[in-house]
């Protein structure tokens, strides 16, 4: 049995009709990692979820999650896994508290109700309404739910779409304390910022095909692309690409005599590196041909041509 591997897929297939969702997915998520799994809709980023937790079936390759396949799996394997949807339906008139209790008699060896109501910081709601709680608050108890089981591998599914940017940076202190404590999570979201913070390793999907896999710093060759060196110079902004970045910032330095003007130093951002991906992904489908490889994406975020034409690291002196 695999023990550094919580979910191991390979050639997964699936397809509806004659529109193929699924086509040749791999992928490894290491036991715990938090691990963010990224696409626009329609790259079939939620029919795959729904696979590895054992509500959909594929069409064909191999799937193993915790060691089991999930189209086999049964209740034992099922309590293994926390599950936390978009929205889940509420009993409004139960107490946080009630709630909570309800669900822990579905496993069979859950975790005790008041440690996870602490847990997911709603021990001062223990005993409020469902329908009496904020929206951060009714999410963290869908956490609970998803966490009550005591996971070894928890599903989130868009944890924070609706949140504002204090309850979305305090759900996020709440999942990396899961995540110190051992629990693999597959993480799905549209936050770009979201994924960066929190997940040690991201994979782009779209067109129904994995585009890379790697550590959100490192994604497309994010560390090594070239930098954007941009100042203002007296006929106006100017822009170089570079691999030398340090150089270029001092002759610009040399050349003002210090401080330079509204200087910034860049390089692709995830989400410069996501858009690229997807988009030639796409661009690729709709000519019925595979998407570009990570190696050939980043030329249309930060390639080896300046900015601006004209401008080039040989020519700062020019400019001024």
């Amino acid at each position: 049995m695999d023990t550094t591997t919580s979910v191991r897929v390979r050639g997964l297939r699936k397809s509806y009709g004659d529109t193929v969702a699924v086509d040749g997915v791999d992928l490894d998520i290491r036991h715990g990692e938090v691990f963010a799994l990224l696409g626009p809709n329609g790259a079939g980023k939620t029919t795959t979820v729904e696979i590895l937790e054992g509500y959909r079936r594929r069409d064909g390759g191999e799937v193993t999650v915790l060691g089991t396949d999930p189209g086999e799996g049964g209740r034992e394997w099922r309590s293994r896994l926390g599950i936390v949807l978009q929205s889940n339906a509420d009993a409004s008139e139960l107490s946080v508290k009630e709630m909570i209790s309800h669900f822990s008699t579905y496993y069979p060896h859950p975790r005790d109700p008041d440690e996870v109501i602490e847990a997911v910081g709603l021990t001062e709601k223990a005993g409020a309404k469902l329908r009496q709680l904020s929206g951060g608050q009714r999410r963290r108890v869908d956490v609970a739910l998803g966490i009550i089981g005591g996971p070894e591998l928890l599903f989130l599914d868009e944890p924070t779409t609706g949140f504002d940017p204090e309850a979305r940076r305090q759900f996020w202190h709440l999942i990396q304390s899961l995540a110190d404590s051992g629990t693999t999570i597959l993480l799905t979201t549209h936050y770009l910022d979201e994924a960066e913070a929190l997940a040690n390793r991201v994979g782009v999907i779209a067109a129904g095909r994995i585009r890379a896999v790697d550590a959100p710093a490192e994604l497309g060759g994010r560390a090594t692309a070239q930098a954007t060196v941009s100042w203002l110079a007296p006929d106006g902004r100017q822009s170089v690409r570079t691999d030398t970045p340090t150089r270029v910032v001092a002759e610009l330095a040399s050349r003002f005599g210090g401080e330079i003007p509204e200087l910034t130093v860049t390089r692709p951002s995830l989400e410069d590196v996501y858009l690229a991906m997807i988009g030639h992904a796409q661009d690729g489908a709709a000519e019925g041909l595979p998407g570009r490889s990570p190696a050939t994406t980043l030329g249309g975020v930060a390639g080896s041509e300046p900015a601006e034409r004209g401008v080039a690291g040989s020519e700062i002196g020019a400019s001024q």
